[in-house]
């Protein structure tokens, strides 16, 4: 998975799709960087940004409750699929978006931009719903990246510009047997816990990094501006 600020050494064969949501705007040279020759699948507010930038998603779902209206009809005057659904509903417009590009397209690798900022109670569904998913999954902007290793995974992480901070944050109760190399602080089969959540501002010692997990879900945090 290559992204602006560093390339996330994985075995990836699936097509990339990036999802855009309504958090924290990215840069419109990070956005035009990661849209350029995949699929977007636009939730509720993120078609402001197409709109502003010009560049024509695949899909737009949502409620509407914080889009502009004029950039949702941007959408269906250019014929882009549109599915709305009641503000009253009992999944979040990203966990729908996912369920329904899953429909949609088939096996994906996803990628969520506008993920960030505003409200943490949004971030933190988002974090534990892709965290749930049985796939290749990247929460990204130019200042934050989340990516998650599960049981059995290892990644090296290539920087192209190197991150203020690395932290380690296990999803489940108990992620064992982490391992990292070339960070400031190197741990070697060491179990996370979920209640006491340690392993985090780490620093990279070099442009490139490897981390690995024997057990467990474990969230890694790169950090590139404050």
């Amino acid at each position: 998975m290559k992204l602006p600020q560093c390339e996330i050494l994985y075995s990836i064969s699936s097509q990339e799709i990036l999802f855009i949501a309504g958090g924290r705007v990215p840069s419109r040279e990070f956005f035009s960087d990661v849209a350029n020759g995949r699929k977007i699948f636009c939730i509720d507010k993120g078609i402001e940004l197409c709109k502003a930038c010009e560049v024509t998603p695949n899909f737009l779902i949502g409620d509407f409750d914080s889009a502009n209206q004029s950039a949702v009809e941007w959408a269906r005057k250019k014929n882009i699929p549109v599915e709305q659904y009641p503000a009253d509903k009992d999944f979040t417009d990203t966990q729908l978006a996912l369920r329904r590009a899953e429909e949609i397209f088939g096996e994906h690798v996803a990628i969520l931009t506008g993920v960030f900022g505003g409200r943490f109670d949004h971030l933190y569904s988002t974090i534990f719903t892709c965290a749930a998913l049985n796939k290749k999954i990247f929460l990204a902007d130019e200042r934050e990246i989340i990516f998650y290793l599960r049981g059995g995974e290892s990644t090296e992480i290539k920087f192209f510009k190197k991150p203020l901070a690395v932290s380690l944050l296990p999803i489940t109760k108990i992620c064992a047997g982490v391992k990292t190399e070339n960070l400031h602080w190197e741990l070697e089969g060491a179990t996370l816990t979920q209640t006491f959540p340690n392993a985090v501002s780490n620093r990279a010692d070099s442009d490139k990094i490897f981390i690995g997990v024997d057990k467990g879900t474990l969230a890694v945090y790169l950090c590139f501006n404050e």
